[in-house]
């Protein structure tokens, strides 16, 4: 905690005078219920439009959509095949919809915050209007929490005030830890080679890139998209 008042103080010179960071710390990995059930009624929408990380109300309950797909049954018409959450107890269940079958949505916020900094399984983050900082699980952040890294902005799905999911941004700068030579005058050199970043990721790069250049990388894909400035 120490690392983080440091760090959110060297971000926001004026915090100190504020407020004291220690007394407005909120853990969401406390012994209290992860998820809050209250309802936020949004609007309904057909059932072919619902993509992942959508919250919807069915039968009184409110999910999250693990995955959706579209199932093409022969004469029997097509469907929806829907994994849910269920965001009060974090059971899982599968639902089929008819495509056109409408479903309501729930009201579901987005907030930006400024990683502080990651230790072990969690990521320490601060709201940057309030000064609040929030702790959060990295598993929110999927496979993209390779590339939080210190004063990174951040943004946070919210669902009454709980996050459901998080997200970096979508290109990111990172540098070159370990890769191949490049080989000066060998005319049939590969499209791309390995390519160990100082994240721990592993991606492919063009074979003209050498150990320590910063390059920018999609963190939806791992895909290289060019040099950095």
């Amino acid at each position: 905690m120490k690392k983080g008042v440091q760090l959110a103080k060297r971000l926001y010179p004026s915090l100190s005078t504020i407020l004291n960071l220690n007394a407005s710390t909120h853990s969401l990995l406390s012994s209290s219920p992860w998820w809050s059930a209250s309802q936020h009624r949004g609007v309904k929408v057909n059932a072919i439009h619902l993509r992942p990380g959508n919250v919807i109300e069915k039968s009184g309950r409110v999910y999250q959509i693990v995955e959706s797909e579209h199932k093409q049954r022969g004469r029997g018409g097509a469907l929806m095949q829907v994994e849910l959450r269920d965001v009060d107890n974090g059971n899982k269940v599968s639902l089929r919809f008819g495509p056109e079958e409408p479903v309501e949505r729930v009201f579901v916020e987005e907030k930006s915050f400024t990683c502080l900094y990651t230790e072990k399984n969690t990521a320490f983050l601060i709201e940057p209007e309030t000064f609040d900082q929030l702790q959060v699980p990295l598993d929110l952040f999927g496979k993209s929490a390779a590339y939080l890294k210190e004063e990174m902005k951040v943004t946070l799905q919210l669902y009454d005030g709980r996050p459901l999911t998080a997200s970096v941004p979508k290109r990111v700068t990172c540098t070159i830890k370990e890769t191949q030579t490049p080989m000066k005058g060998v005319s049939a050199t590969p499209r791309y080679k390995k390519a160990l970043l100082d994240n721990g990721v592993t991606v492919q790069v063009p074979p003209y890139l050498d150990t320590g250049e910063e390059i920018i990388i999609s963190t939806e894909d791992d895909s290289y998209l060019g040099r950095a400035n």
